[in-house]
């Protein structure tokens, strides 16, 4: 059994990765292993920025958006001579395995790395896109969700009592999830999203229909993997003559304290990540299939695309 491993954030940061750390490093040492935190994802196995982690370094940490490990990215670690070179401050430190905390990105570059050096490593997917296959959820995806209603909401009532157009762009450069929610839970009138094709000149039919019937204002959510939300915004109001606000939420995403959901999930998977590491388990990634935690291939994760559920997509088609 192994004894003494590590754990890093890595990418793009995602509310709950802290709840998945404080799970993986109270886990490991419940079962008497060591664990230390890597700061700054992989940048930090090359520079050595680690530190043995006790109970008490995750104390506190559980309601905290972001990471507390800190997340960068590393052109270095990217290279075979950078890979090595992370393996052998690894040994330094007797670290035997890693539990990889991130998106796609991510698991691609834990893959190489345990491929190279035979380290056993355990990805947990944190990407607010929920865009990793093999899992319905990815942490910090319900969080970023209930962060762009909330600023649909309160856009809603602007657009409101100014007879508005209100286009929301939100993050999703390949993947429409976040968009697709968005737009259901927020009652949009349109969707734009990377998945589906869209004419704008029908849109713009729709909404001058909609005015026309005595609508008050209408919202229309863009994913960024669609084209620019202003250069849409500006089409909309040439089209339609009527007042247009684009609004592009950006990071704000990605920030806040973690909904409870993310908080639950993520412990769950931080102490499945813990275990399977532990006991030697490698090229695995922990996620979620009809509400129970599921083992996915890391190479079938990284090498396979995940389609937006059908059931959303009908859903939206029914009701937007």
């Amino acid at each position: 059994m192994i004894k003494s491993i590590g754990v890093l954030t890595s990418g793009g940061d995602s509310p709950g990765m802290n709840a998945a750390t404080r799970a993986v490093v109270r886990t490991a040492l419940y079962e008497g292993a060591k664990v230390w935190g890597i700061y700054n994802g992989y940048r930090g196995l090359l520079d050595e920025e680690m530190e043995e982690m006790s109970s008490r370094s995750v104390a506190d940490i559980i309601q905290r958006g972001g990471t507390i490990l800190g997340t960068a990215r590393c052109k270095r670690f990217m290279t075979p001579e950078g890979r090595q070179q992370a393996f052998e401050n690894m040994k330094k430190r007797g670290i035997e395995g890693l539990v990889i905390i991130g998106g796609d990105g991510s698991m691609r570059g834990a893959s190489k790395f345990s491929d190279e050096t035979g380290v056993p490593i355990v990805g947990l997917p944190g990407t607010i896109d929920n865009d990793v296959w093999g899992t319905d959820y990815t942490i910090g995806s319900d969080t970023a969700a209930n962060t762009i209603i909330d600023a649909i909401n309160k856009l809603r009532d602007t657009a409101s009592a100014h007879s508005r157009i209100a286009v929301v762009e939100v993050m999703g450069r390949h993947c429409g999830w976040l968009a697709m929610l968005a737009g259901i839970a927020g009652g949009a009138e349109f969707v734009l999203i990377p998945e589906k094709e869209y004419n704008l000149d029908k849109i713009c039919e729709g909404l001058m229909k909609s005015y026309e019937a005595g609508r008050r204002y209408s919202l229309v959510v863009v994913a960024e993997g669609v084209g620019s939300s202003v250069d849409i915004g500006k089409y909309i109001e040439e089209k339609t003559q009527m007042d247009v606000r684009v609004s592009v939420l950006g990071h704000i995403q990605r920030g806040g304290s973690p909904s409870v959901i993310d908080r639950v999930k993520a412990s769950q998977l931080g102490e499945k990540a813990a275990l399977a590491v532990l006991a030697g388990q490698s090229n695995v990634v922990f996620g979620f299939d009809k509400g129970k935690v599921v083992a996915i291939d890391l190479h079938d994760a990284i090498n396979n695309k995940k389609p937006l559920n059908p059931e959303f997509l009908r859903l939206a088609e029914l009701l937007i």
